[in-house]
């Protein structure tokens, strides 16, 4: 049987933990996802042996709209990793989450993504608002808000300039 709070086993957290402080060269990791075009705007993500993320674009923006678009995505990854975040320390700091729920928009500008003018084809600002129901108080629930940002893997991503290699493969049919 396992120790549990917040749906969280605390040994298993424990112990990644532990065999990292003993053994350092056990937290570098690689993560990987392979995605396969479907036609038009729609493309499938293939991340371990999950069933497929499909992808897709709103009709506005010439898609069919049968799933999220990338830049959604990209929201929700940093929503999920952050709550991912949030359970694993208030679990560590024996906080009880009753509920929690994320939501996030950002600005984007078309007119580079569609080649209308240069310019940054990304998200301008990303806003996320965190409502946690808890009977911690709001100092703990503030320190937990804090840590939970300074340890966001996804956050960080963001937040930083990081290099991205993107090379073409040689054509299959060559």
């Amino acid at each position: 049987m396992t120790n549990k709070l917040n749906d969280v086993d605390i040994e298993a957290v424990a112990g990644l933990a532990g065999h990292i402080t003993e053994t350092p060269q056990a937290a570098q990791t690689t993560w990987s996802a392979a995605v396969r075009w479907a036609g038009g705007f729609r493309s499938e993500a293939t991340i371990r042996e999950f069933n497929p993320t499909p992808s897709d674009e709103p009709t506005g923006l010439g898609g069919t709209d049968t799933a999220p678009n990338p830049v959604e995505q990209l929201l929700a990854a940093l929503g999920n990793c952050l709550a991912v975040g949030y359970a694993a320390n208030a679990t560590a700091r024996g906080i009880a989450i009753n509920d929690l729920q994320i939501h996030l928009d950002g600005d984007l500008n078309l007119e580079s993504f569609l080649g209308l003018a240069p310019g940054h084809a990304g998200f301008h600002d990303i806003r996320a608002t965190v409502s946690i129901d808890s009977t911690a108080d709001l100092e703990a629930l503030e320190e937990l808000h804090q840590h939970v940002l300074a340890t966001s893997p996804v956050g960080h991503t963001l937040k930083a300039s990081i290099p991205v290699n993107i090379e073409l493969a040689a054509p299959a049919h060559v």
